[in-house]
């Protein structure tokens, strides 16, 4: 089927996907303990996608009590952020690769997506924002680094910048106040990447003693369909020596761990995990859990424990019942993509999640950034929607939330690759 017809039969195709999809997310969804409806599968799956509009002056809308800025605008394809210790914003900026197809439904779900992406080209580069004067806008931007391969995330220690590009960790000399990289970096470690590259983002965080990197590798497919062997080093977190290259398989059964944060009270490492798609709406339901060293989350053969994947055969019986369950639900199909602890200031103890929205419903989900407020070192009480109006009232899209990140005033930054914008939400004055 060509192209063209694929696009003209898409009507009927979102028709038929919409039937029977009772998917209006409801409050029990979310929290430690979601409630699971029975697995669904149709002939194709409920699809939909918020198509773009523009902001046209607006901005995203936060609590009374806070305030909302445009930070930076005209970016290409703004990712991830990272604050340095002199009060520079960097910005890993890249569109990623190509979604490889493996049934037929996979192209049509790839155009519905591609609906809800920037037309603007992703910049594989690192972007500087510097603001000299306090005033909360950036009077110096420039190009840090760029020739990058679609970076996603990055960490910065002992005067060096580490970048997280989809098949490699490149370690960058950086003093801080510097403004431009022209060493071409050391490859500290290869990362799974090839030909097929289903999941190509690569999360990345720094451990609570500062000698290990963190990494979240994402599957290579939505549930083994391009078979098992195409699964090597795929859906778990890497621990990796961040002077030597060693690494390790930390965590699995991971589906694509996209964004990965170490408590800074505790030194918990703690992901965001966006699970399977195609057992219907409300299924299931991607997650924000702690990471511990030498678990198997479910993935492919179990979801939320020990759920078993009907699709999926062989089973493994004995690693099912190793599986151990997430923290904390955020609602089936919401995408989260970022992750921020908060200590303190302004916001409380808790974590910021950036949901960039879901496709596989026709109700949207996601589209925000939420609050989780912590204590104790976990989750406690109900997700707070903090940032939001990402979706105007007609059920387009402005915006859409991926990185979030705190600056070193306590201000809350978020990037959003659908109007290739970084927001920042502060303290209203006065308040």
């Amino acid at each position: 089927m060509t192209r063209l017809r694929i696009l003209s039969a898409l009507p009927m195709l979102a028709l038929l996907a919409a039937c029977g999809d009772s998917s209006q997310q409801t409050p029990d969804q979310i929290g430690a303990n979601p409630v699971l409806p029975e697995p669904q599968q149709d002939i194709l799956p409920s699809m939909a996608i918020a198509e773009p509009a523009d902001w046209n002056g607006a901005t995203p809308s936060v609590p009374e009590g806070f305030t909302v800025t445009r930070l930076a605008g005209d970016l290409l394809g703004p990712r991830r952020i990272l604050a340095l210790p002199n009060g520079d914003i960097l910005v890993a900026e890249t569109s990623g690769g190509k979604e490889p197809i493996a049934r037929p439904k996979d192209l049509i779900a790839g155009i519905i997506k591609g609906m809800g992406k920037s037309a603007v080209p992703g910049g594989n580069r690192i972007t500087l924002l510097r603001d000299t004067n306090g005033d909360g806008q950036p009077d110096l931007r420039t190009v840090l680094v760029e020739g990058l391969k679609s970076p996603y995330d990055m960490v910065f220690v002992d005067n060096a910048l580490y970048v997280a590009n989809t098949d490699s960790i490149v370690r960058f000399p950086l003093t801080p106040g510097e403004t431009e990289i022209t060493d071409p970096g050391t490859i500290i470690t290869e990362l799974p990447a090839g030909e097929i590259n289903h999941h190509w983002t690569k999360a990345m965080a720094l451990s609570a003693d500062g000698t290990k990197l963190f990494v979240g590798i994402g599957s290579n497919s939505n549930i083994t369909e391009r078979g098992m062997d195409a699964e090597r080093d795929r859906a778990l977190v890497w621990q990796v020596d961040r002077r030597t290259g060693e690494h390790r398989a930390f965590a699995t059964g991971l589906r694509n761990p996209s964004g990965l944060a170490v408590n800074p009270t505790t030194g918990q490492l703690w992901a965001v995990v966006n699970e399977r798609d195609e057992l219907g709406p409300n299924l299931v339901p991607d997650y924000l859990t702690s990471v511990q060293d030498g678990a198997f989350y479910g993935w492919p053969f179990s979801y939320w424990g020990q759920h078993i994947d009907p699709r999926v055969h062989p089973q493994n019986p004995d690693l099912v019942l190793r599986a151990v369950m997430p923290d904390y639900s955020l609602g089936s199909h919401v995408a989260p993509l970022g992750i921020a602890f908060s200590s303190g200031g302004a916001f409380g103890d808790g974590v910021f999640v950036g949901e960039h929205g879901s496709w596989n419903r026709t109700d949207f989900a996601g589209y925000k950034v939420v609050f989780i407020p912590f204590s104790g070192g976990k989750p406690a009480g109900d997700p707070v929607d903090f940032v939001t109006g990402f979706l105007d009232g007609e059920g387009h899209a402005r915006g859409r939330p991926v990185g979030v990140a705190l600056d070193t005033t306590g201000a809350l930054l978020i990037a959003d690759d659908l109007s290739n914008t970084i927001w920042r939400v502060s303290r209203a004055p006065g308040s």
